[in-house]
C-alpha cells in the first residue's frame, strides 16, 4: 500500500509542478480564444452588450470575404511582409558577413547592433515620423539643404511613399534579429569544409554559395519564422506614423481590426478578421518550417 502511494505520488509531482502553469495558460490564452471566437459568431457591438447572446453563425466572416476593403488591407499586409522579410534578411545577411570578418571590436559591434530591437516598436514609429514629417522632418530638410531637391517630399502624405516609409522604420528596426541569427550560424559553421573548397580553387563566390550559404539557410528560416508572426501583427508604428492614411493607402489587417473593433465598436466583426489574420501567420509559419526541414536535410542535418 505505501509503494502504491509513492507511486502514485511520483506520477502526479509533475503534473502538479505544473498546474500553476497550466491555470494561468487556461486563464490568459485559452479562455480569451473561446471568448473571441464566440463573439466572431455573434453581432457584438461594444455599445450594445446584449448582441453577444445573438447567435448568428458564420455571417461576419462571410461579410468579411466579401469586403473589398479587407481583402485591400489583406493584399497590403502580404505585400508588406514580403518585402520587409526579403529586405530584412539581405541586410541582416550582409551585416553578419561583415562582422564575422573582423577580427577587433566585434563584441562591441555585436552589442551596437542589438540597439535598434531594444526600441518599442511605439517610439520606433514616433521616430521615423518625425523623420518623414514633410515641414519639419529631417530627412527633407537634409535633402533640400544638400540640392538635392527644392520642394518638400509628402513622405507620409503620398500612398506609396507612406508604406515605403514604415517599411523602412520596420527594416531598421528588426534587421539585427536576421543579423543576429545569421552571424551564430556563421560562429556555427565547420571550418574544415571552407579550407578544403579553397584548397580544391573555389573562389570566394563559389565558397559563399554552396557552402556558407546552405550551412546558414536554417538560422535564416528561423529568424524569418519568428519575424513573420511580427510583421503579420504589425500594428504599432502603422498607428503611430500613418493612422492607416492617407485614405486607407497603408491600412494593414491589424490597423483594420481595431479600427472595427473599437472605433466602429463592431467587435464580432473584429474577432473575425483576427481569426482570419492568424490564418495567414500560421500559413507563413509553415511555409518557413518547411522550408526550414528542407534545409537541414539538403546539409545533412536531423529532422
Amino acid at each position: 500500500m505505501i509503494r502504491y502511494f509513492r507511486t502514485r505520488q511520483a506520477a502526479l509531482t509533475p503534473l502538479l509542478l505544473l498546474m500553476p502553469a497550466i491555470v494561468t495558460m487556461l486563464f490568459v490564452v485559452a479562455l480569451p480564444l473561446v471568448f473571441s471566437l464566440w463573439t466572431s459568431l455573434t453581432p457584438y457591438r461594444l455599445t450594445r452588450p446584449e448582441t453577444i447572446e445573438v447567435f448568428i453563425g458564420i455571417r461576419n466572416y462571410v461579410r468579411i470575404f466579401t469586403d473589398d476593403d479587407f481583402w485591400a488591407a489583406f493584399g497590403r499586409t502580404i505585400l508588406f511582409l514580403a518585402i520587409a522579410l526579403n529586405v530584412e534578411f539581405l541586410l541582416g545577411l550582409g551585416i553578419a558577413l561583415l562582422i564575422n570578418k573582423i577580427t577587433w571590436g566585434q563584441r562591441t559591434l555585436r552589442t551596437i547592433m542589438m540597439f535598434p530591437m531594444m526600441f518599442s516598436p511605439i517610439l520606433v514609429g514616433f521616430q521615423f515620423k518625425f523623420i518623414f514629417n514633410d515641414n519639419i522632418g529631417i530627412l527633407n530638410n537634409a535633402l533640400q539643404s544638400l540640392g538635392i531637391t527644392d520642394q518638400a517630399i509628402p513622405w507620409l502624405v503620398d500612398g506609396r511613399l507612406a508604406m515605403f516609409s514604415i517599411i523602412f522604420a520596420e527594416v531598421w528596426m528588426s534587421t539585427s534579429v536576421f543579423a543576429i541569427l545569421l552571424l551564430a550560424g556563421l560562429f556555427a559553421m565547420p571550418r574544415d569544409p571552407l579550407e578544403a573548397a579553397r584548397v580544391d580553387g573555389c573562389n570566394a563566390w563559389q565558397v559563399f554559395r554552396h557552402i556558407t550559404l546552405p550551412f546558414i539557410m536554417p538560422f535564416a528560416f528561423i529568424a524569418m519564422t519568428i519575424r513573420s508572426l511580427d510583421v503579420a501583427r504589425a500594428y504599432d508604428i502603422v498607428q503611430v506614423m500613418t493612422d492607416g492614411g492617407p485614405a486607407g493607402r497603408t491600412e494593414l489587417i491589424w490597423t483594420m481590426l481595431a479600427r472595427v473593433g473599437y472605433e466602429n465598436a463592431r467587435m464580432g466583426q473584429a474577432n473575425a478578421m483576427a481569426y482570419v489574420s492568424t490564418i495567414l501567420s500560421v500559413a507563413f509559419t509553415y511555409f518557413f518550417f518547411t522550408k526550414l526541414i528542407a534545409a537541414r536535410r539538403y546539409m545533412g542535418g536531423a529532422e
